[in-house]
């Protein structure tokens, strides 16, 4: 039995097929139905068998799959205590966390400049995972939910508001208790996908049966925002993140019936003696005055040294003050569209 052939199982478990597993390791399908069928024989269990659509694991594929994934969690931060691994800290985000957490990262850099923070992002639903198989240290974003709560801590350290925005000039500005059901009808703009449903913005598009069709997606939620200013559509946005936007008029809150949605962010680690103490630090940090000013502040564009990859709030600014220019010089007109963000891939 080797660490090859249990990291293909739990891909296999994970994702619902020796295709989906292949893919995901970059190897061929044989590769992997290979190093299924060497556990099988020295187990002297099928693991799983063809279900439907998918595969249904056997009682026994349930329970490796279960002590697979600890044991490769186990040997990942072996090699982590024996390398370098022990300055570096790994962040998981959803993608709109993401994109603003760069100055709560750069201001808890400055305490310890010999630590490289990675941040990498993940759908809110699948960061609990990411911790448990320690291929992240610290999750930002939604509290994990489910069996796995009982065993990661996770502290909320931002209370977000989440208001919808346009342009001054788009049909629903200034309407009054405007209803869920008329932005059904309205284009979205929303930033990387596919859509997250733990998100604020997931639930709302949800309440609303936006159609897939009037949704656009854009290389980073700025973008979205630089998007909605210019009149292409509307976007539903953290409060601190427009407060520049909002009073110049480059952008307006739409006043849309069970808005301002709260969204909790959180900054969730495995439990102490289990946790990168990096990772239990951040995360006090995270809830301490000066974080939340530096986030709820404005300071945006202050890219984190050595973290990965780049915050995006800078690229909002800089459009917010191009669309200001050319309005003042320009006729308004048609925009290029938003580009779709490969699923899966880092914002």
């Amino acid at each position: 039995m080797t660490l090859a052939q249990l990291h293909s199982f739990v891909l296999v478990a994970r994702l619902g097929s020796v295709k989906a597993a292949a893919a995901e390791l970059a190897v061929t399908e044989a590769a992997v139905s290979v190093s299924v069928a060497a556990l099988r024989r020295e187990l002297g269990d099928e693991l799983f068998v063809r279900g439907g659509r998918g595969i249904v694991l056997t009682p026994g594929g349930r329970r490796l799959a279960a002590l697979a994934a600890e044991i490769l969690a186990l040997a990942e931060q072996a090699r982590r205590s024996v390398g370098d691994g022990q300055g570096q800290l790994r962040i998981g985000a959803t993608g709109l966390v993401g994109e603003y957490i760069g100055p709560l990262i750069a201001a808890f850099i400055e305490r310890d400049p010999r630590l490289e923070v990675e941040v990498q992002e993940a759908a809110g639903e699948r960061l609990g995972e990411l911790l448990e198989q320690r291929r992240i240290d610290v999750a930002l974003g939604p509290a994990p939910g489910g069996r796995r709560a009982e065993r990661i801590a996770a502290v909320p350290f931002l209370r977000c508001r989440m208001i919808v925005v346009a342009s001054a000039r788009h049909p629903l500005a200034g309407r009054p208790q405007i209803p869920v059901a008329a932005l059904a009808r309205q284009r979205w703009l929303v930033g990387p996908g596919p859509l997250d449903p733990t998100t604020a913005e997931g639930l709302l598009l949800a309440r609303a049966h936006t159609a897939p069709a009037q949704v656009r997606y854009f290389t980073s939620h700025a973008a979205a925002l630089g998007a909605a200013a210019a009149g292409e559509g509307v976007a539903l946005s953290p409060a601190h993140a427009v407060l520049e936007p909002l009073r110049r008029r480059a952008l307006v809150r739409l006043d849309v019936a069970g808005t301002p949605m709260v969204e909790l962010w959180h900054a969730s680690t495995l439990g102490v003696g289990y946790a990168a103490p990096a990772a239990l630090s951040l995360q006090r940090f995270a809830t301490t005055p000066e974080a939340v000013q530096a986030l709820s502040a404005g300071r945006h564009g202050a890219r984190p040294p050595r973290a990965r990859p780049a915050v995006h709030v800078t690229l909002w600014r800089s459009i917010a003050q191009e669309l200001d220019a050319r309005s003042r010089t320009e006729p308004a007109g048609p925009r290029p569209a938003g580009r779709t963000w490969p699923p899966g891939r880092a914002s």
